[in-house]
């Protein structure tokens, strides 16, 4: 795939993972630190679907469907007043944009708003990988034999999920409803399928209990502070034995990257800070599962590696795609033209391939988990199988200490 300068080589490698560690988790709860922010808008609509609640808003001649969360002022119903910090969910209490209590702040999830809004005008030219990503995950959604009559995309950017999962059979998905944490991002994804779309925080979801039979994530679960806890908010929303699906960037993602503008800043400038965001492992993705609450959780990974004419190239491409550094902890100060071009070198210096090519690798990580429910499988205790393996393989059975042979 050749993309604004960007070779995508879909070869990928595959890892897979099973770790479940019996943890448990503190359900997060919100903390009310603010005043509301009201939107005048001229007329207001509420459409149901099940357990879920929309606000679908109409500004001016053209419906703009923003966050699930409302208040009508009854004294003036033609002039009502949309608040961006009232939630459905009668667990958590009133806030759209506040802090957990006791949680670490690694994201200002402001400016990554800021960004994904910024985004939401350039992302048709930039989202290659994403749409990719998409597309594989809806094939492993494929695999699953059954359907999903409701269905989220939690994070759905322009409505890459939306646009992949035309490909499925009919009845696969049901209404599917779409939620971004960008305004700007959730109406483009509506007008580009036609789709319910809703502007909702990843960290404080607006739905009540099992309301979808599938919640599904592309490229986006990688920047909320409290994954465990934004996992936990997931696992709720499902209705039991409904399905969780998403796609994530892994450790391995844009290491030659974070190298690159280490050595550069080292020796540009006065110290180093923080460009590249951390990610999660793949040893610890299936246990992040289990914590939440989930059965049958699996694990596994990709490496995609798409190679540049210049890592310039590369930092164009992130910014289109809403994923420049968002990080509480980076640098205020403007970037040097110095450390940037510093950078850039760096990069080509170390890790330039045989055709002077700028290989970024993105390592994908993809997470799959069911809400408990009393029918599904459960996994037999340990030494009470009934057949031995050597004869459902038809072959020969050894002792574990004698040596098989097999190189």
């Amino acid at each position: 795939m050749v993309h604004c300068g960007a070779v995508m080589n879909l070869a990928s490698t595959r890892h897979s993972e099973h770790r479940l560690p019996g943890v448990a988790t503190r359900v997060p709860q919100a903390r009310h630190w603010g005043g509301n922010t009201a939107l005048t808008i001229p007329r207001m609509a509420l459409l149901r679907l099940g357990a879920v609640h929309l606000a679908v808003v109409r500004v001016g001649s053209k419906p703009c469907t923003n966050v699930a969360a409302y208040q009508l002022r009854e004294s003036n119903p033609d002039s009502a007043q949309l608040w961006t910090s009232r939630l459905l969910c009668p667990a958590a209490p009133a806030c759209h944009i506040g802090y957990m209590a006791d949680r670490i702040e690694v994201f200002d999830r402001r400016l990554l708003r800021q960004h994904r809004e910024r985004a939401a005008v350039t992302l048709a030219a930039h989202g290659f990988l994403i749409a990719e990503i998409a597309t594989r995950l809806v094939d492993r959604l494929a695999d699953i034999r059954r359907n999903f009559p409701t269905a989220l995309n939690l994070g759905c950017h322009t409505g890459f999920i939306a646009k992949a999962a035309e490909s499925l059979t009919a009845n696969k998905i049901g209404p599917l409803v779409q939620a971004d944490l960008s305004p700007r991002m959730a109406a483009a994804a509506r007008d580009n399928t036609s789709l319910p779309a809703i502007a909702a925080d990843e960290e404080f979801l607006p739905f009540g209990d099992a309301s979808f039979d599938l919640v599904i994530s592309c490229a986006n679960l990688h920047h909320v502070n409290d994954l465990p806890g934004a996992l936990v908010q997931i696992q709720r929303a499902l209705k039991p034995d409904g399905v969780f699906l998403a796609a994530l960037f892994g450790g391995a993602t844009l290491t030659e990257l974070r190298q690159a503008w280490l050595a550069a800043e080292s020796a540009e400038e006065s110290g180093v800070s923080p460009r590249v965001a951390p990610f999660a492992n793949l040893s610890d993705a299936a246990g992040l599962l289990q914590r939440a609450g989930f059965a049958l959780p699996v694990a596994d990974s990709d490496t995609i590696t798409v190679t540049y004419n210049n890592p310039i190239k590369l930092m164009a491409d992130l910014r289109g795609m809403g994923e420049t550094n968002a990080l509480i902890e980076r640098r205020h100060t403007p970037t040097r033209r110095a450390t940037l071009m510093a950078a850039a070198e760096q990069y080509m210096a170390q890790f330039a391939d045989g055709d002077g090519r700028a290989p970024a690798t993105f390592e994908i990580l993809y997470l799959t988990g069911w809400a408990p429910a009393g029918d599904q499988p459960q996994a037999l205790r340990p030494g009470s199988a009934t057949s031995r393996l050597a004869d459902a393989l038809d072959a020969p059975e050894r002792p574990t200490d004698k040596k098989t042979g097999l190189r």
